[in-house]
């Protein structure tokens, strides 16, 4: 009978040291495999220009420069909005709309998942139906929308929307349902626990995965947001929008583009990395019995 190995009086898995090795070697080529393509951009970023069209491409740099970032800063400079205002409005509209995002759909995943009222199963119907319809098929009446708000050239219109996705909500509820045990809720309520309170001190902390894995989510998908139909004026428009105009000068400006693309990949890379030695631990340790 296979005996379980221990490492540090943790019992693991009853498997061979060949076949932790050869899912460690395994592990280790998807790894390398999922990083060539930011690596392959990191490079291009620092080749001059004449060896940014060499053919078959290379993975590595002969005369690093980096002159490509500074060709980019020249060219940021020089447009009708400083290049600070860029950063400013997509950190503003990735922040606010990743914040309003997480908390409305922690709320009322709560409400829809551990609060019986009339029509609650009703309401999450129709966002397992909203799923079905991208942001082009409901362009228009969003259009018409924004338009009646008169929220049209502002903030509001890049934040709001970011706000309502029903994907958070749907990836919420099922890890309220899953994760959040209502015996523990209950004794919250019998201790004197408000029901805001023990959604927020209770519950919260019980489905960590969900809600650092939506963070990831929305923020990534704000930070590279690209031209908007609600924004016309320039001081509005995004980071990505601005470096897309800049970069479109052909191939004299394949390496400022090079440099752009790093910028770009940086800040979501950050957060992820951040979050995601909370997402693997909470992921690990959220198992619960009653």
């Amino acid at each position: 009978m296979a005996k379980l190995r221990t490492r540090n009086h943790k019992v693991v898995l009853a498997r061979s040291a060949g076949g932790d090795t050869g899912i460690s070697i395994i592990l280790i080529n998807l790894g390398l495999f999922m990083f060539l393509p930011m690596w392959y951009i990191l490079i291009q970023s620092l080749k001059p220009l004449d060896e940014l069209w060499m053919f078959p491409p290379r993975f590595y740099v002969i005369s690093p420069t980096f002159k490509n970032f500074r060709d980019l800063f020249t060219l940021m400079n020089i447009s009708w909005v400083p290049f600070s205002r860029y950063i400013f409005n997509t950190l503003l509209t990735s922040v606010a709309g990743t914040f309003g995002h997480l908390l409305l759909a922690s709320m009322a995943s709560y409400a829809l998942a551990k609060i019986k009222f009339p029509g609650r199963e009703g309401m999450f119907q129709i966002v397992q139906l909203s799923l079905m319809f991208n942001s082009t098929v409901t362009a228009i009446t969003s259009f018409i929308l924004m338009a009646n708000l008169h929220w049209l050239d502002t903030y509001w219109a890049l934040i709001v929307p970011a706000w309502c996705s029903s994907l958070g909500l749907y990836l919420m509820k099922q890890f309220m349902d899953t994760n959040v045990n209502d015996s523990v809720l209950e004794s919250a309520r019998l201790d004197g626990a408000g029901e805001f309170r023990t959604f927020w001190i209770i519950a919260m902390p019980m489905v960590k995965p969900a809600w650092l894995t939506l963070i990831i989510y929305s923020f990534q998908g704000l930070w590279n947001a690209g031209a908007s139909m609600y924004i016309y004026s320039e001081q509005y428009k995004s980071l990505n929008y601005a470096i897309g105009q800049i970069t479109a000068g052909g191939i004299k400006r394949a390496g400022a583009s090079a440099a752009a693309q790093v910028i770009m990949m940086l800040v979501p890379i950050l957060v992820f990395v951040v979050s995601q030695s909370n997402i693997i631990e909470t992921m690990g340790s959220s198992g619960m019995k009653d």
